[in-house]
């Protein structure tokens, strides 16, 4: 292995550092120096109801803390958004991708369905050959 290497540990701020996280930050921590590779902490901030500038700076200083220190970033999902949909674009044009309508509620409703069932909750597909989009609804792009 060579400085080919590149992990990430790529933290949502929607709260503070916690046991499992720095867990798997000192892991791929370990595991770049190891190796001679790079560590790099990529902010996974796109849940924007719930991520807040106060906890990617707490988890910041969390990995201070811990001597964590990253080779490259912090980077945020949010500052690459425009290129995700240019890629998103072209997926729905090729047919590889569609919009999905399905409620919060509807969505919940399956996943309960699936679990009393004894199988995964997985979505069904139900808006891929949709041809009267709820108007109410913001969609989802799913593949």
């Amino acid at each position: 292995m060579s400085e080919d290497i590149r992990v990430r540990f790529a933290p949502s701020p929607t709260g503070y550092l916690h046991i499992g996280g720095a867990r798997t930050a000192l892991f791929n921590y370990l595991f770049a120096r190891h190796h001679n590779g790079k560590f790099i902490l990529r902010i996974e901030d796109t849940d924007r109801s719930r991520s807040t500038d106060e906890y990617i700076e707490a988890i910041i200083d969390g990995m201070k803390w811990l001597n964590l220190e990253h080779d490259e970033g912090p980077f945020r999902q949010t500052d690459r958004t425009e290129l995700y949909r240019q890629y998103i674009n072209r997926l729905l044009e090729q047919g590889k991708a569609y919009y999905c309508y399905c409620s919060a509620e509807e969505l919940e409703s399956k996943r309960k369905l699936a679990t009393a069932s004894g199988k995964p909750p997985r979505y069904d597909g139900t808006c891929r050959d949709l041809k009267n989009p709820s108007a109410q609804i913001k969609p989802t792009v799913r593949f």
